[in-house]
């Protein structure tokens, strides 16, 4: 059985991306998928299952026969998404990239760098069709 941590934000493009990927490449009868939001500020206490990216993904992994739990957490984004995976113990990461300017991410930091570096575990980096 095969654990991923999916790292989802607000983009449901992205998520599909990350669900599609996961549906693409692993078995998807022995996989569980956790995905995971981080609510940076969650004033009206919404729940990760109200999200709809999470919920985008979810459709998609489990139409595939995926397993799919759900994780939310509260913080530092590429902190929470490491911590996680630890907590869980999962093969590997799934996060999602943005492009970004070498500027850009110099000024702005990149929470996918952060996790690549930031963990001994494999990190697969989705990105949607129309950004590779």
């Amino acid at each position: 059985m095969k654990h991923l941590l999916l790292a989802i934000d607000e983009s449901g493009d992205r998520a599909a991306a990350q669900a599609a990927t996961v549906r693409d490449l692993f078995d998807t009868d022995s996989t569980t998928a956790h995905l995971l939001h981080d609510f940076t500020d969650n004033r009206e206490g919404a729940s990760v299952s109200q999200v709809a990216a999470v919920r985008r993904a979810a459709t998609i992994l489990e139409d595939a026969g995926v397993t799919v739990e759900y994780h939310e957490t509260s913080g530092t984004p590429s902190r929470s998404i490491i911590q996680t995976a630890e907590e869980l113990d999962v093969d590997a990461i799934s996060i999602a990239g943005r492009k970004r300017s070498k500027a850009g991410k110099a000024l702005f930091g990149s929470v996918s760098q952060e996790v690549v570096l930031g963990t001994d575990r494999p990190v697969l980096l989705c990105t949607r069709k129309d950004e590779s």
